[in-house]
């Protein structure tokens, strides 16, 4: 199948070749290499700007993309450049109106959950942490190379980069990943609709500025400023804020230094002196849009290339992350393990559905305009109860489990490892790229060479799991349940694992 060529190939230039290409150094297509490079996979990160990403547009980082980060080796990284989002601060006509929390914190502590709370680091940052991890992988992003061109061929897949001079050369790869954005050119070139609808008809802008005379204790809100509302975030790692001011539906907002500087002298009693450097501004209207599928052929979208999210309740960069962690893995087994063809179509069987329920859950988020209303978290928000009871990789074997017990499909939970010489967790278990068997409560039968196996009998780890076998997906995710161990080799098989 081919889908487009580009007219200024050089003709004797020998292709460069690598398993994956991935389009876009956005969070998708990092979180994406890094897994892949811990895999031993090889693959080619590009991006057509010349450096990351500069803003802090996504800064909040849900539970389970947390736990994602745990896993490939920067959650300590991100821990030490982020902090916890602050009470919201109220002002009007120069004066404090009083706090209150836009999230809620966790109250009580559960071992099942090791990050409970939303966790607040600048998008730039979690971008150059990533990359560090790449380059302790062996990886690293070309910048400067954009894609202009692409051919499907039923084994491989053709891109033309176009580098700033205007000069080309083709790579070959297995499979193309899109982590490009919602406007990207891969899903363009790969002729994949996109259905979506505004959210909102009036405009905002963000920006991240320096800001004297304001303290960092706070998440300053101004509701009734003269031409509209405007927040002021200190985030954490830095000396600057992120502003966002929303606007009427008719008014055309700027994004330069100096229309900020007024903004701010406008709103709120601050004046335009106070607004030091501008480091970056951009205007955009809340919109919601899905694409019609995730692969074409050796095309798969993931990240904003596929789904695009209203920022409200903080859903867009986590869903793009797990994105990245499920196709990682499977990506994976295919290349190196000989796993059937049948486990990269899961991507999209798994992905679009969780895609398209969390775009109905931030944009009815932000239609209810939950700015003055303290978040009322849980499971969804956090995407730990994101599952895939339905999936194709999903097996429930036991005969009756209990309508509230931890089922196949599901995140499969943290948990000391009570009796463990060592001590741990669960999770350090599963930290790694390899498909994990639990015998929770249970002798531990034999398994192939490459899984790692652990009988557990703690009580937090028999109470969220019950007794039984789980084989734990490469994501953390349980992908069989079984009481019967002949269950386990017809299983594994399907992921590769013989």
């Amino acid at each position: 199948m081919q889908l487009a060529q580009h007219p200024d190939q050089h003709p004797h230039q020998h292709p460069e070749r690598t398993d994956v290409l991935i389009v876009g150094a956005g969070p998708t297509g990092l979180t994406l290499a890094c897994d892949l490079a811990r895999r031993g996979v090889a693959a080619l990160l590009v991006e057509r700007a010349g450096a990351l990403f500069p803003g802090s547009r996504g800064k909040g980082l849900q539970p389970r993309t947390q736990e994602v980060f745990d896993d490939l080796g920067v959650l300590p990284a991100v821990r030490a450049a982020g902090g916890y989002y602050p009470r919201m601060m109220s002002w009007k006509d120069g004066e404090r109106q009083g706090e209150w929390d836009l999230m809620e914190r966790s109250t009580a502590a559960d071992p099942t959950v090791p990050y409970p709370d939303v966790w607040m680091v600048p998008q730039w940052r979690t971008q150059e942490i990533l990359h560090g991890r790449l380059r302790e992988l062996g990886g690293e992003v070309r910048f400067g190379a954009e894609l202009t061109g692409l051919e499907q061929h039923p084994d491989r897949v053709e891109a033309t980069l176009t580098g700033p001079d205007g000069t080309t050369r083709t790579v070959t790869a297995r499979y193309l990943v899109a982590a490009d954005g919602g406007r990207g050119a891969v899903r363009r070139l790969a002729g994949i609709p996109m259905a979506g609808e505004q959210v909102d008809p009036n405009p905002s802008l963000v920006a991240d500025v320096e800001v004297a005379g304001l303290d960092r204790d706070n998440w300053h809100f101004w509701q009734d400023g003269p031409g509209g509302v405007l927040l002021l975030c200190p985030l954490p790692g830095t000396d600057d804020f992120q502003l966002l001011a929303q606007f009427g539906a008719d008014e055309q907002p700027e994004a330069s230094a100096d229309a900020v500087r007024e903004l701010v002298a406008a709103r709120t009693h601050l004046d335009a002196a106070a607004v030091g450097a501008v480091r970056w501004a951009s205007v955009f209207r809340p919109s919601a849009a899905l694409a019609e599928r995730f692969r074409s052929g050796r095309v798969f979208l993931a990240g904003d290339a596929a789904h695009i999210h209203s920022p409200a309740g903080g859903q867009g960069l986590n869903t793009s992350i797990q994105d990245a962690y499920n196709l990682g893995w499977k990506l994976g087994q295919v290349l190196l393990h000989d796993a059937p063809e049948e486990l990269l179509d899961s991507y999209e069987e798994e992905r679009l559905p969780v895609a398209a329920e969390v775009l109905e859950m931030s944009t009815a988020l932000h239609r209810a305009g939950t700015v003055r209303t303290t978040r009322r978290r849980g499971a969804r928000t956090e995407q730990l109860g994101l599952a895939y009871p339905d999936g194709p990789l999903t097996v429930e074997a036991r005969p009756r489990p209990a309508e509230d017990a931890l089922q196949a499909g599901d995140r499969a939970p943290d948990a000391p490892l009570d009796g463990s010489p060592a001590g741990g967790r669960l999770f350090d278990l599963f930290r790694g790229p390899h498909v994990t068997v639990l015998a929770v409560g249970r002798e531990l039968p034999a398994v192939p060479a490459g899984v790692r196996a652990h009988r557990v009998d703690g009580e937090v780890a028999v109470g969220a799991y019950g007794r039984g076998l789980f084989v734990v997906r490469p994501d953390g995710y349980v992908g069989l349940a079984t009481d019967d161990p002949a269950d386990l080799p017809g299983y594994l098989a399907r992921l590769g694992i013989r």
